[in-house]
């Protein structure tokens, strides 16, 4: 498997779930996901420390590929390749 330097990634779409908490970032990323292309990336702040692991969790449930994360201070950038 190829390594991904995130920081480079350009996504198709950025949801700004900073001030929520779960399960606010999964809804904002399911509601989100549908705006991406299929091989796009949708990329989800969030400063809810679950979010990493429900997105996750999520991402393999559906079928989407989770990239993995970089935090940011406060929060956490995340960043999820839409697979179908």
């Amino acid at each position: 498997m190829t390594e991904i330097d995130l920081a480079t990634i350009q996504a198709a779409k950025t949801v700004d779930a900073r001030a929520m908490s779960c399960p606010g970032p999964l809804l904002e990323a399911k509601k989100g996901i549908g705006a991406v292309k299929v091989g796009g990336v949708l990329e989800i702040w969030s400063g809810d420390p679950t979010t990493r692991k429900n997105l996750s969790d999520w991402c393999k449930k559906l079928g989407h590929e989770f990239l993995g994360s970089i935090t940011e201070g406060s929060y956490d950038r995340i960043f999820i390749k839409r697979n179908k």
